[in-house]
């Protein structure tokens, strides 16, 4: 059976366990083929490249677009990738064609990259453009390197691989991304080839322009989309759970097991994704599964994700949320009775395209819950031009998600597991499919509410 996978960047960068627990694990022979993998760039690598996702520390995409000299950067990336393929040697990695494939895409990306600085510095064209191009040469290096490399390795240890690289550095034909992907495929016998594929893709619609650093399970999604298997698998370097393993210990969590893609948006809407929510509709509608798999424990079947799921008992799925809201307090006596007054609101978010993921009113107030990351003093600035008061503060969410758990009696086991823990609720909510509960708390109590939740819920 045809599957797609996807390999992130933590896990790829434990080379040895991904051919170990990936790819050869309980396989042989002519179940090592009609395998796609997608992968991402080893672990920290596209952060050199364009900036940390974490910390925001800039990379080589910063100094480019603070037009300053980048050659150094590229230079000192050359000899990180060179560190990087030396650590793989031992599995059997032919260092000489590695270090070369290295050298040789680097300094091919240097004179793309020369020419779009030099454009950009004559002050003719739209920088955006510009600097989305040059974010998108970058972003494709990581994964060209990583994916060269797996492939190396596979086809010295006697494997028929095959490396498809959708990152078009010697290919300047205007594909779309889908167009790419299936020219890349076109005359390849699937069932006795393992694909070995870049998560960056190329197009004439610039997969960069909408999903940034999301890209590689667009691309995954995409190949998914054309060729069509059952189920697809992303192996991630920890199991979809419970709870975060890592706030409530690892003996007070498990693997979900099963869930809806529903539930899988439920999830991304509060920043902890198992999939882009863009990335996963074109599985959903296409009834592809998605299965999420943890590398380092390949014996385990994961978490199912799939279209129509539903729990055959109420229960509740996971526990999480974030503690990197504001909320916004937007109050106005005038509104009580007032047609119009969430629409205005609305419609001075979407002018700085800020999205909210949670809302509640009261007769002469909305109170609007966004991503700290996305706020903007100038959405302040207008909100008061228009309204008589409003109040900002840093707050925390948590939240229960489950395909089934419209039961008597949850939401008031949930508060006063919170109230037990004297946390002090700001606001509560949920829509009428009940597959998300969700509390506002002071963002230093996010913890405490979590592990008071998971006791409380017992999904252990």
């Amino acid at each position: 059976m045809l599957t797609v996978e996807k390999i992130g960047g933590t896990s790829m960068s434990a080379l040895s366990d991904v051919i170990n627990n990936i790819i050869f694990y309980q396989r042989s022979g002519d179940k090592l083929y009609n395998r796609v993998f997608v992968v991402s760039a080893f672990s920290g690598v596209t952060d050199l490249l364009l900036e940390n996702k974490k910390n925001g520390q800039p990379g080589v995409y910063h100094r480019i677009a603070g037009y300053r000299d980048f050659h150094t950067q590229l230079k000192s990336l050359i000899v990180r990738l060179k560190v990087i393929n030396k650590t793989y040697a031992d599995i059997g990695l032919n260092l000489a064609m590695a270090d070369s494939f290295v050298e040789n895409h680097v300094q091919q990306a240097q004179k793309y990259l020369e020419n779009l600085a030099n454009i950009l510095a004559s002050g003719y064209v739209s920088k955006d453009g510009i600097l989305l191009a040059a974010r998108e040469i970058l972003a494709s290096i990581g994964e060209s390197h990583s994916a060269f490399v797996l492939t190396n390795i596979l086809q010295g240890k006697g494997l028929n691989a095959k490396l498809i690289d959708l990152s078009g550095f010697s290919d300047h034909k205007a594909y779309t991304i889908n167009q790419r992907i299936k020219q890349a495929f076109r005359g390849i016998d699937l069932k006795r080839t393992i694909c070995i594929v870049t998560g960056y893709a190329k197009g004439t619609e610039g997969i960069m322009r909408e999903f940034d650093r999301g890209y590689s399970e667009v691309t995954f999604s995409k190949i998914a989309e054309i060729l069509k298997p059952k189920e697809v698998i992303i192996h991630k370097e920890y199991h979809l759970s419970t709870a975060d393993p890592g706030m409530v210990g690892i003996e007070n969590c498990c693997p979900v097991g099963f869930t809806s893609f529903d539930i899988a948006d439920q999830l991304a809407d509060v920043g902890m994704e198992a999939i882009h929510p863009k990335a996963s509709k074109p599985l959903e509608i296409n009834n592809i599964n998605l299965r999420i798999k943890n590398t380092f424990d390949p014996a385990h079947q994961g978490t199912l994700i799939t279209r129509d799921y539903i729990s055959e008992n109420k229960r509740v799925e996971m526990i999480t949320g974030t503690d990197k809201l504001l909320i916004i307090d937007v109050y106005d006596p005038l509104m009580v009775g007032q047609v119009g007054s969430d629409h205005k609101i609305m419609a001075i978010f979407l002018k700085h395209h800020i999205s909210y993921t949670f809302k509640s009113t009261s007769a002469n107030s909305i109170s609007i819950v966004i991503w700290e990351r996305d706020f903007v003093k100038k959405l302040i600035n207008e909100l008061e031009d228009e309204f008589e008061k409003i109040t900002v503060e840093k707050v925390a969410l948590v939240c229960l998600l489950g395909s089934n758990m419209d039961q008597p009696g949850l939401l008031a086991k949930s508060a006063a597991a919170l109230t037990e823990a004297n946390i002090n609720i700001k606001s509560a909510g949920f829509a009428l499919r009940k597959v998300n509960i969700q509390f506002l708390i002071e963002r230093e109590q996010f913890k405490t509410a979590i592990i008071a939740l998971n006791d409380a819920m017992g999904t252990h």
